[in-house]
């Protein structure tokens, strides 16, 4: 089987890597950056070619005559690059996150007879199937939490954050409206809003605010309420307020001597530096997500929560593992699967098929990411807020 990963980054070089220990599997690795290609070409299975993804005509020529593609382009060329791979006849896992509706792709993809797997990371991804596996587990449905967080080991003033994918990805999360649902109405609120404090074991006191998260669970679960929230250190969410109403993440020209550059362009250049985690460097993923609905015995929350660090062995980011473990156990399954059906595939619908998630989870587990469940009754209504 031929793969294709379009993007060598810290996530697209985790995802090679791992493919290519399947000794049936070739691995194509496109990305403009030839130090990033450098590390990944001596590893047998894997060809490098260098590339400017950007030019999203190109990207279905290069596609063309693969099995499955994987994408781990920015989020603002997540979807054009998806509409290529499609065009080209590609299966297709994305972990873009991209801000447009995938389904506005569901048509061509069925057309074209594509499978293509939608936001298949950490969250939203492997949230999205931990989401079907509990409702699975319930009757009606009431209450979806999901929190997730990607954050450095060591702290340092005054960010205490440090990005392993794109800081333009991470910006966007800060000023794309959030959208929600309660009381079975759908919202969107202000991303960084509706900030609370959070106790995770093993790390301590954390903020949780508003970001858009649920993605394509707000139209396929039925349920009155949803919401995502990112975790970080405390102070963080109210000091990225500043710099968003200040104008430094807006997207309109400046003009400033006589050029023009968008302050969005000129902060991600400047915030990749000082958001950067140093190479060895230490970082976690916490991701907890909370199902309430009823059972035969009442009201019951089936709870999920990932603790997962820095692999020092593989020198592997937590987030790379995460993310990227997750896009191959899709990339796996959908190779063994035969009935997936074309069309586009968000996570929780892998998660409504038992073996489907059994085998995602498997996976996960022998790379030593591991999911911890449980189940309480929730007799208090406080709880259910």
């Amino acid at each position: 089987m031929k793969k294709i990963v379009l993007g060598a980054g810290r996530i697209g070089q985790t995802i090679a890597r791992d493919l290519a220990t399947d000794s049936d599997v070739q691995v194509h690795v496109v990305d403009r950056d030839d130090d990033a290609l450098s590390r990944l070409a001596p590893i047998p299975n894997i060809t490098v070619e260098t590339a400017d993804l950007s030019d999203a005509s190109s990207v279905r020529r290069r596609v063309a005559g693969f099995d499955q593609a994987i994408s781990v382009v920015p989020g603002h060329m997540g979807f054009e690059t998806l509409r290529k791979i499609i065009e080209a006849g590609v299966d297709a896992i994305d972990i873009a996150f991209f801000p447009e509706d995938p389904f506005a792709l569901d048509a061509a993809a069925k057309r074209h007879g594509v499978t293509a797997i939608v936001d298949c990371g950490v969250a939203p991804g492997l949230s999205h199937l931990l989401v079907s596996r509990a409702m699975r587990r319930l009757e009606d449905v009431e209450r979806i939490r999901i929190e997730v967080g990607g954050l450095p080991v060591a702290r340092h003033q005054p960010f205490e954050y440090a990005s392993v994918f794109s800081p333009a990805d991470v910006i966007e999360e800060y000023t794309r409206p959030a959208h929600i649902v309660r009381n079975g109405k759908p919202l969107a609120l202000p991303a960084l809003s509706e900030v609370e404090a959070v106790e995770v074991p093993g790390i301590g006191t954390l903020e949780a605010f508003l970001t858009d998260g649920l993605r394509t669970l707000t139209r396929t679960i039925d349920a009155p309420f949803m919401e995502e929230k990112t975790l970080r250190y405390p102070g963080h969410a109210s000091l990225m307020r500043i710099f968003r109403d200040a104008g430094f993440f807006d997207t309109t020209p400046v003009h400033l001597f006589g050029g023009s550059v968008r302050p969005l362009d000129l902060s991600s250049r400047l915030l990749s530096r000082a958001w950067r985690l140093p190479d060895n460097g230490e970082d976690l993923t916490i991701l907890r997500v909370a199902v309430q609905g009823t059972s035969p015995s009442g009201m019951r929350q089936v709870l999920y929560t990932m603790l997962d660090r820095y692999d020092p062995e593989t020198q592997t980011t937590s987030m790379a593992r995460t993310t990227g473990y997750t896009a191959t156990a899709a990339s796996r399954l959908l190779a063994a699967t035969t009935n997936m059906g074309s069309g586009i595939t968000p996570p929780e619908r892998l998660g409504a098929f038992p073996e489907h998630t059994v085998l995602m989870l498997e996976e996960l587990r022998r790379h030593g990411v591991t999911i911890h469940e449980s189940e309480t009754v929730v007799s208090d209504p406080r709880e259910r807020r």
